[in-house]
């Protein structure tokens, strides 16, 4: 009877806080927030440790809407009993902690007697103080990942990101808490923090990818973002909330995706609009003839569309995004290769293959060594990637327009004939084109309300 006795849940408690973290982990925080509020008005004579452990899960819920929401980014908060109006997401998460260590500190200092209830007493607060401990984890996790966004959201202005340098601090995070937090009744959270710590890594590690210029690599950490994201997704369309309406009948409606889910979908499109401008060739080989057109028409932006457009209104010769394989040894052509097959390194010309040429498909040959030297001669105005170089060479009567979205990237535009270098079209064009490329703006549109 004994050995039943301990393995007993403690029922009512035990299914309150399941409860609260199912709630939770369905993003359905101020339900969730009210819900542990009244069980803890409603609980008074179940003890000190549990009263107060509701009352840090209240806050904790109120926490978790300001950060699936990212409304710590950049603005105020307010308008939460919680908050006031100088706290950051940092300060919260540290009070929260603070909180939960006092429970963790009373439950170990909880004498247990030899009574039966006294011993489901203690069995409880052990629950508690374990529970509790583990949040702690989770708070800590929860301040490294907002530092993360913040971080990001001051990169959206800067011309260049270091995807991979993000990339080993989110490793760094998920290793460092991956099973912290492992409590059955924490589940839903866990599983929550390490989708979108997933996320966040695939979508970073796919924009080093792409620029590189690695097929096979960037498809698989774009497909992983996507795979995670659409079971994500299926939390929203399962969730139903139900509401009241003035007479009395019930609505229900689907609970509504946080910003920062919403950010990641964006960020994601962006990155696969990116990819099948940069890997068009390779992914042309797959569709059949004309599908492509309508594929790349469905991404946001359509970067083949847009371009073909430019082309039929300002009359160019040809718009190429041109590589810059100098210095790698891995290059073996458009799309993927098994990693054993063998190709001779490029030379000359070869080292800058157009990744796209529009609108025939093919590079122009004659106007290749043009390219190649004044991406040469004007590499340091290039480097500067929010420049539009320009060239009118005499011999072959062409106008070459050049500006640089990323490091190993160069637009060049041809015209026949000679344009003035001060053609607002073409360089608010290649300007526009090669800010998008270079994808920061999802960055910059991490807070809530931003333009983008």
């Amino acid at each position: 009877m004994a050995e039943v006795e301990e393995l007993r849940p403690v029922p009512r408690e035990r299914a309150i806080l399941e409860s609260f973290f199912a709630q939770l982990g369905m993003f359905s925080f101020d339900r969730a927030k009210d819900y542990v509020e009244r069980e803890k008005d409603s609980s008074r004579s179940s003890g000190p440790i549990w009263s107060s452990l509701l009352a840090a899960l209240a806050h904790l819920a109120a926490a978790e809407k300001v950060y699936h929401n990212l409304t710590f980014l950049g603005q105020k908060i307010g308008g939460q009993s919680f908050f006031s109006r100088k706290d950051s997401i940092r300060t919260v998460y540290t009070s929260l902690y603070n909180e939960l260590r006092k429970v963790v500190t009373v439950g170990r200092h909880s004498q247990p007697t030899s009574s039966s209830s006294s011993s489901s007493s203690s069995s409880l607060e052990d629950l508690l103080s374990h529970l509790s401990e583990q949040l702690c984890h989770f708070t800590q996790a929860r301040m490294e990942m907002a530092d993360l966004y913040e971080k990001l959201h001051s990169l959206g202005s800067q011309k260049s990101v270091n995807s991979e340098e993000l990339v080993s601090a989110l490793e760094a995070t998920l290793q460092k808490y991956s099973s912290k937090f492992h409590h059955p009744i924490l589940a839903r959270v866990e599983e929550g923090f390490q989708t979108e710590v997933d996320v966040v890594t695939q979508l970073l590690r796919c924009q080093a990818q792409v620029s590189e210029w690695h097929f096979l690599p960037a498809l698989l950490s774009l497909h992983g973002a996507h795979t995670k994201l659409a079971a994500w997704a299926l939390l929203f369309q399962r969730h139903k909330e139900t509401r009241k309406n003035l007479f009395g009948g019930q609505s229900q409606k689907a609970v509504q995706p946080p910003h920062l889910y919403v950010w990641l979908q964006r960020f994601h499109a962006g990155l696969l609009a990116k990819f099948s401008f940069y890997f068009h060739e390779a992914l042309s080989r797959q569709a059949a003839p004309g599908e492509m057109k309508t594929l790349t028409a469905r991404a946001v932006p359509d970067y083949y569309g847009k371009i073909s457009a430019f082309i039929r209104k300002h009359d160019a010769s040809n718009v190429s995004l041109v590589f810059d394989n100098r210095g790698s040894d891995s290059f073996q052509g458009h799309g993927y290769h098994h990693p054993h097959s063998y190709r001779e390194a490029p030379k000359g010309v070869e080292q800058f293959p157009a990744v796209v040429s529009l609108p025939s498909g093919e590079r122009p040959l004659t106007h290749w060594p043009n390219v190649i030297m004044m991406m040469s001669d004007r590499a340091a105005e290039l480097n500067a990637l929010d420049k539009v170089a320009q060239f009118y060479d005499d011999k072959v009567q062409s106008t070459y327009y050049l500006t640089r979205p990323e490091p190993h990237f160069t637009l060049v535009v041809i015209f026949d004939g000679r344009k003035s270098e001060k053609d607002q079209h073409i360089t608010s064009f290649l300007q526009e084109i090669s800010g998008s490329l270079r994808n920061s703006k999802p960055f910059s549109v991490l807070k809530p309300g931003s333009k983008g």
